[in-house]
């Protein structure tokens, strides 16, 4: 039953963060978010901190379980990254656009990336033989995918089964583009 609840509070206030971050939702916010008492959320956590890390924390750990990060992310991750994101997507917003970009908390949402980038530059190397060049796609690849992904549930989802595919379909266009473009400037 405790756990129950946790994980109630946990997605309650997740829905509630998602609506403006750490600094613009209140904790009295989040308790009618969850429709219970402040003083019931103090016996799950000691502050709206904790509170926010948790949900944080448990995302990420999701994520990294359904995408094998950072250590066995492949391009098949992609299908699980959409799918965690269509399942909780106030929890993946609050990760990936408010986290992002509060300073306190961007360590969760920054890992993942790092991952991305660094499983991608293998893939790159016969795209793209300019170290820069392949330094610089590496970089936009999770750019591209966590906005498209972002964009995909702020339209609501439009056809889940191909999201994946066609999310891949522009990372690859990007990444056909810079190669393109470096090709071109040495003709």
């Amino acid at each position: 039953r405790r756990t129950e609840r946790r994980q109630a509070l946990l997605a309650a206030a997740a829905r509630a963060f998602a609506r403006g971050g750490f600094a613009a939702i209140s904790l009295d916010e989040v308790a009618t978010e969850a429709g219970v008492t402040r003083m019931l959320i103090y016996r799950h956590f000691d502050s709206k901190e904790q509170l926010y890390r948790a949900i944080l924390d448990q995302m990420r750990d999701d994520l990294a379980q359904a995408t094998g990060a950072p250590d066995e992310l492949e391009p098949s991750s992609l299908q699980a990254l959409v799918r965690v994101a269509r399942e909780r997507p106030d929890e993946f917003l609050l990760f990936f656009r408010h986290a992002g970009r509060e300073p306190a908390f961007r360590a969760h949402a920054d890992w993942l990336r790092a991952a991305m980038t660094e499983t991608t530059m293998p893939y790159l190397g016969a795209l793209l033989p300019d170290a820069g060049l392949r330094a610089w796609a590496a970089e936009l690849v999770p750019a591209v995918t966590i906005e498209a992904i972002l964009a995909w549930l702020e339209a609501g989802c439009p056809r889940p089964e191909r999201a994946a595919d066609t999310i891949g379909a522009m990372i690859g266009a990007v990444i056909d583009s810079i190669g393109q473009a470096h090709r071109a400037g040495d003709s």
